[in-house]
């Protein structure tokens, strides 16, 4: 068996290398440090891109015309409200982070979805749910983050009816001049910059970009989909490639 580094070198990227805690508590403490300025920095770091990125996602989930969809690694809540347009029955947005439930929950009171979406405290990796209760699964931004990547997919596909969609979407790396060079340098100096001075933690936007680029991405990704459950699973880059919206069935 692989060691986890070698299937996913992001694994051994954590918010602070000095900490005892595990990364999971480790991006926790992070997001929930973070959590009253995240909705800001979010639109703001991606330039508004991030909305359209979201709704490309849903535009996927719609396929499959869900009556009970899971959102994992939910945060704020962001991609649940925008899961709701799709009218199911249930949404449910599980996170590690406590502190961004709580604002979620205020803009889901805020937009009265309080009947259809309900966010709790949930491991990716240890899902409080039912064989085959949703119909879809979405995350966005949020595998990332994952301690353990293939355990994660695999507890997404097994809260998967047969037949049902997940998708994904997360950041990746353009491969074309200038754009890869404008990213990289973006990503490694003008983004941490910004997100400490406004969120006030000196590691979670140095964290990101780490992550992202240790990350693996497009087709190597599908593969681990592929090994954890899923089939057909497909990459389509978004924004020159900024981001990468995957798609895959449960096999």
């Amino acid at each position: 068996m692989q060691p986890v580094s070698e299937i996913n070198p992001a694994a051994k990227i954590v918010p602070d290398q000095a900490s005892n805690l595990s990364k999971k508590e480790q991006v926790a403490e992070m997001f929930n440090n973070i959590s009253g300025r995240y909705d800001f920095l979010n639109h703001f770091l991606s330039m508004g891109i991030d909305k359209g990125w979201r709704k490309k996602a849903i535009a996927e989930v719609s396929a499959a015309h869900p009556q009970a969809i899971l959102d994992v690694a939910t945060g704020t809540g962001d991609m649940a409200i925008a899961a709701s347009k799709l009218l199911p029955k249930r949404i449910v947005g599980i996170d590690i982070a406590d502190q961004m439930l709580e604002v979620g929950r205020k803009k889901i009171n805020e937009q009265d979805l309080a009947q259809v979406i309900t966010l709790q405290i949930g491991d990716s990796e240890a899902m409080p749910f039912a064989a085959g209760e949703f119909d879809a699964v979405i995350c966005a931004y949020g595998v990332r983050n994952f301690e353990h990547l293939e355990a994660g997919l695999k507890e997404m596909s097994r809260v998967l009816r047969p037949g049902g969609k997940v998708v994904i979407l997360e950041f990746s790396h353009p491969a074309k001049f200038p754009v890869k060079q404008f990213y990289k340098f973006y990503f490694r100096f003008i983004l941490p910059t910004l997100g400490k001075l406004v969120s006030k933690h000196s590691r979670a936007y140095t964290y990101l970009p780490e992550s992202v680029m240790a990350f693996p991405e497009g087709n190597r990704f599908c593969e681990i989909l592929t090994a954890c459950g899923f089939k057909n699973a497909i990459a389509q880059p978004l924004t020159f490639g900024i981001t990468t919206l995957y798609t895959a069935l449960k096999g």
